[in-house]
This record gives C-alpha cells, sequence and structure tokens, in this order.
C-alpha cells in the first residue's frame, strides 16, 4: 500500500511541471507583443495584446511567465464587448528566474503589460532582450519594436528591417509578423541602440488635441462674435457706475446746505435778543420801544 502510494506522489511531481505550463485546451488565434524600452521608465515596457481562438471556453484561466525580476505585472485586463478594459485579478508565484502570473479571462481579448528590468546601459550603449517562452500555442504572432526618442544606430536580432516613422508621434517602429508557434516554441529578440541622454521618451511626447480646433470646436470661445457682448456690457457698467456716482454727490452737497440753514437761523434768532432793543428774527430790523410787529417787514416780534 505504502509502495502504491509513494510511486503515484512520485508520478505527480513528474507531471507537475508539464501541467502547470501545457495548456491544450488554450491557444490564441492572435497575439501582438510590443517592445517598448525606455519609453516611461528605466526598463522596457513589454505589452501583450491577444485574442483567445474562438474555441476556447470562457471562462478561461490563463497562466502567462515573465522574468521574476519583473515584480508585479503592471496591468492584467480583459477586454469587453464595447471595447473598454476592466481589471482582471491576478495570482503570482516565483519558480527560479520566471514569475507565473494566472488570470481568468472572461472574454476572448485580452492585454497584459509588465516591465522587463533587463535592460542594461553602457555609457550611451543600451542592450535589452526579450524572451517569449513558449507558454501557448498562436496562429498569428506579430512583434512590434519602438525605437526610443533620441536613440541611434537601432540594431533588432532578429532582423525587422526599416523603420516606419510615425508622423503624429515622431518616433520609429519596427515590425515583423513571427506568424504561427507552437506551445513551448520559445524565441528571443534582442535589442541593441545608442542614446546619450537618459531622457524617457515619455517625456519627449507632445500632447496633441483629438480632432483639429475650429471655430465649431465645443467650449472654443470667438473673439469676433464675444466682442461686442463685451463692450454692451462694458457700457451698462459704466452707465451704473456713472448714476451711482452723481447720486453720492448730490446727497454729499445737500448736507452743508442744510446746516448753513440751520445757522443761519439759529444766528437770526440771537440777533432778534441780543444788544438793547429787540430785532426782527425775520429781516434783522431794529425795533422801536414797544413795537409789537416789525416796522418793516410786518412779523411778530419775539419779544420775551
Amino acid at each position: 500500500m505504502l509502495r502504491r502510494l509513494f510511486g503515484l506522489v512520485c508520478l505527480a511531481v513528474l507531471l507537475l511541471p508539464t501541467s502547470v505550463f501545457a495548456q491544450d485546451d488554450v491557444t490564441l488565434s492572435e497575439l501582438q507583443v510590443d517592445l517598448w524600452p525606455e519609453f516611461d521608465r528605466p526598463s522596457m515596457l513589454v505589452m501583450y495584446n491577444g485574442t483567445l481562438s474562438p474555441s476556447v471556453s470562457l471562462p478561461a484561466t490563463l497562466m502567462f511567465r515573465i522574468p521574476a525580476a519583473a515584480g508585479d505585472p503592471h496591468a492584467v485586463a480583459v477586454r469587453q464587448v464595447d471595447g473598454s478594459l476592466y481589471t482582471a485579478d491576478y495570482e503570482r508565484s516565483v519558480s527560479g528566474e520566471w514569475s507565473l502570473i494566472t488570470f481568468t479571462a472572461t472574454t476572448l481579448q485580452f492585454r497584459f503589460e509588465y516591465y522587463d528590468a533587463g535592460l542594461t546601459k553602457d555609457d550611451a550603449k543600451r542592450h535589452v532582450e526579450y524572451q517569449w517562452p513558449g507558454d501557448y500555442a498562436v496562429e498569428r504572432l506579430v512583434v512590434r519594436v519602438q525605437q526610443p526618442s533620441g536613440a541611434t544606430n537601432m540594431r533588432i536580432s532578429p532582423n525587422m528591417g526599416g523603420g516606419q516613422l510615425n508622423d503624429e508621434e515622431g518616433l520609429i517602429y519596427y515590425g515583423t509578423e513571427i506568424g504561427a508557434v507552437s506551445q513551448d516554441d520559445s524565441f528571443t529578440i534582442i535589442l541593441d541602440y545608442e542614446n546619450e541622454s537618459d531622457r524617457l521618451t515619455s517625456g519627449n511626447l507632445q500632447v496633441e488635441p483629438s480632432a483639429p480646433i475650429t471655430s465649431d470646436t465645443p467650449g472654443r470661445i470667438d473673439l469676433a462674435k464675444a466682442l461686442p457682448w463685451a463692450l454692451g456690457a462694458l457700457g451698462l457698467l459704466l452707465i451704473a457706475g456713472g448714476g451711482w456716482w452723481y447720486w453720492q454727490s448730490g446727497r454729499q452737497e445737500e448736507k452743508p446746505e442744510k446746516r448753513q440753514r440751520r445757522r443761519a437761523t439759529a444766528s437770526m434768532s440771537q440777533v432778534a435778543v441780543q444788544g438793547d432793543g429787540v430785532y426782527c428774527h425775520q429781516c434783522g430790523k431794529r425795533a422801536e420801544p414797544g413795537d409789537r410787529f416789525c416796522r418793516a417787514c410786518g412779523t411778530k416780534l419775539r419779544i420775551e
């Protein structure tokens, strides 16, 4: 009994590596591998945009090997029917120089990204290697390489021919179609180039509008149309300000006049009772002794 149990355990151990990576029921109809050295980090960004074969049953568990030095993947996502990407949960386990990233694809399309820390620098010389470990069989595999901004003497092995300039970005891209690859069929891409600057490519990219800006662009202000409205508003503001200033100045002039009138009345009253005789409080004419009314204006005298 113990011998039989020991034999089963040994058989399971021998079959474990094969069961981990041999997924005969999962194949990829297409996979595009993008290699962007020194894009936004001093390493190489590796991106997988893959499509599962229509024969694959969903949901499907996917497992990819990446260099252990890369750490956790930068992004793991599944593309929905509307084209949007949704982040997928993943598990990471390390075995030797490789990390195994496992996640579940709920649709046929997925995106997987990580940073390869194997890029080396020797003054201006740069060197980095990418290895496809052959995790899956792929019906059509394409590799694209982005030449870093400011890089010269770009050499790619195997040769990908002359690069093509992207006018919008101002960057050069190289590409090759490897075609169909079987499971466990691995290959290596070697990149060598020179770059006098340590500035990353993303720092040299300019932000461009998604569409040409015209007078009909939403949110854009046409100065020719807005100027008359602005001048009209300014004119109304000046008229209102002038009216307010005129009203305030009138109030300030009215107060001194009232004060002077009160002072004059008070002075006339005082004059009427000052001195030896009696004076008319209205016209100031001096009355004669015994007068009850002013001889000049007829006003009744104030005699105390």
